[in-house]
């Protein structure tokens, strides 16, 4: 299957946030965990907290900045994805969560990164 150049684009900044989060000395987990239903782009230990990061990529010029873009609907389907990971890796199941939001801006070549953490609260849904 070929790869799209929105699949690329969207490669390009998780590695992005990969490397950015890995020198905030964040450890990770895995990347691209897919369920029915939702995808958790990377999964990372920050000391004994497991976080949940959604990376969004928008131009700098938007009506909507790319941490707003992460609506009610995506929370639910992040929270979603997370319940299922955590299922599937019970060594993880008495961590503490988190979800957390990497924004990458872009305008002109130029990139900005926003990391928000604890975005959003999963007791919220």
């Amino acid at each position: 299957m070929e790869t799209t150049a929105r699949q690329q684009a969207g490669s390009q900044a998780e590695n992005l946030a990969l490397d950015y989060l890995q020198r905030q000395k964040l450890a990770l987990v895995t990347r691209n965990f897919h369920v029915r239903g939702g995808e958790l782009d990377l999964v990372m230990l920050d000391d004994a907290t497991l976080v949940f990061i959604e990376v969004r990529q928008r131009a700098a010029r938007g009506l909507v900045s790319a941490a707003e873009s992460v609506d009610g609907g995506k929370q639910r389907r992040l929270i979603h994805a997370a319940q299922c990971f955590l299922a599937s890796h019970p060594q993880h199941a008495r961590r503490p969560c988190r979800f957390d939001v990497v924004a990458i801006a872009h305008n002109l070549g130029e990139r900005r990164l926003e990391w928000r953490k604890n975005a959003f609260e999963a007791s919220a849904y």
